[in-house]
């Protein structure tokens, strides 16, 4: 019998292998200026390059210029953001990392504050935006901008930028693309039967109302090559009753790996303001779990999965095929201990550093958005010491769910 893969066992998804299970997930920054990378991206990402990770990602990076969360959003939607990603992404394929990239469009949240400013929509005079787009004309809360329904031409152009970007995503270098479904952003609104209320083929039943999504897949599909792998993070429940729910995110799953996606990110909520969410340790796992053994589609959970120990030990209880660990080292990526959820330790670090921990802890007004949330956990592997990278994902081993490492 061959050994248990750990934590730097290789992995290969589609026609890549990583050369370990650790990747560094999306983490909105709020540090372009007109969509494009700075010298912030290169710096913020190459560093976990440089501490080891197989795979890194960028933040959510909108498709359009109204699909960004904030005027600060990285973005993808002209050809001159191709060149200041293709040097972050060669900076990372030269220490030895793979580059992936999210795409994502806001929706209804978007044209806000970057969140450790005080929350408000932003007005066009200063950078903003007011056609702000839903699937119907209903605000995310008090204090966000009131969306616009998109018509049937609104829908294609989405369709139609979700596909631009992800061939300036080749363009760029990037290794994966993941399309971002969760959250209460645009796609998942489609999703979610509380914030979608069409009455044509893109509303009501669950085929129109997952049609967005899938056909953003397949467009994707067109022009990403076969070779390389496609994610979709989606939220597995609004934890509101008579939205969307774990049945209908299995169901999803295995549409989605028909159409050519390679790994599901299981999230949750995000799409309902003031929905009472349980969380605590691993408290997302059970539906990653669920869904990779009813779909098939090798999954991933994120949110609660971090501890004081992360590395080759058995965790029976979290079967997902990837563990997320959200903003696991996002202060102090190289040397400095840190600690887990402690308000009472606050080292000095720049606002895209700290706003997780701080809206964590004091909320900021507004529903605590998944991405977020800082996990700041001083964890060891077999000995104590930092990895350095931040939002770290831990690649699960076995497909089969009877061991990953925690």
């Amino acid at each position: 019998m061959d050994a248990p893969a750990n934590l730097f066992s290789p992995l290969t998804l589609a026609g890549i292998t990583l050369p370990n299970r650790i990747a560094v997930s999306p983490m909105c920054q709020y540090s372009s200026e007109d969509g494009f990378a700075t010298d912030w991206h290169l710096v913020h990402l190459g560093s976990r390059a440089i501490g080891g990770a197989g795979l890194i990602f960028t933040e959510a990076t909108a498709v359009s210029p109204e699909g960004r969360i904030s005027p600060q959003d990285l973005g993808l939607w002209k050809d001159e953001h191709i060149a200041p990603l293709a040097r972050v992404t060669g900076f990372l394929h030269a220490h030895g990392a793979y580059a992936g990239i999210q795409l994502a469009h806001a929706g209804r949240k978007a044209s806000v504050s970057p969140p450790w400013e005080t929350p408000r929509v932003v007005p066009p005079a200063e950078g903003g935006w007011t056609n702000v787009l839903a699937p119907s004309a209903i605000p995310f809360a008090e204090g966000f901008a009131q969306p616009h329904a998109l018509d049937s031409e609104g829908i294609a152009r989405i369709k139609d930028a979700f596909r631009a970007a992800a061939l300036r995503a080749l363009s760029a270098g990037f290794d994966v693309v993941e399309i971002h479904a969760a959250h209460g952003y645009l796609l998942q609104e489609f999703l979610s039967p509380l914030s979608n209320h069409r009455t044509d083929e893109y509303g009501g039943s669950f085929e129109n109302r997952t049609r967005l999504l899938l056909e953003t897949v397949e467009t994707v599909r067109t022009v990403w090559p076969a070779h390389l792998p496609l994610f979709v993070r989606i939220s597995s429940t609004d934890w509101t009753p008579g939205g969307w729910d774990i049945d209908q995110s299995v169901e999803l799953a295995r549409l989605l790996k028909a159409r050519g996606v390679n790994l599901l990110d299981a999230s949750s909520g995000g799409n309902i303001a003031g929905a009472k969410i349980p969380v605590g340790p691993g408290y997302q796992t059970a539906f990653s779990e669920r869904i990779r053994r009813e779909s098939g589609l090798a999954t991933g959970a994120v949110g609660g999965v971090g501890g004081p120990v992360v590395g080759a030990r058995p965790r029976p209880h979290a079967r997902a095929a990837r563990d997320v660990l959200d903003r696991l080292v996002h202060r102090q990526p190289l040397r400095r201990r840190l600690l887990a959820r402690d308000d009472d330790v606050d080292p000095v670090a720049a606002a895209q550093a700290v706003v997780g921990h701080r809206q964590q802890a004091v909320g900021v007004g507004r529903q605590i958005d998944p991405d977020h949330v800082a996990l700041l956990v001083h964890h060891m592997i077999d000995e104590p010491r930092v990895l350095m990278g931040e939002a770290v994902m831990i690649l699960a081993p076995d497909m089969g769910g009877e061991q990953v490492v925690q």
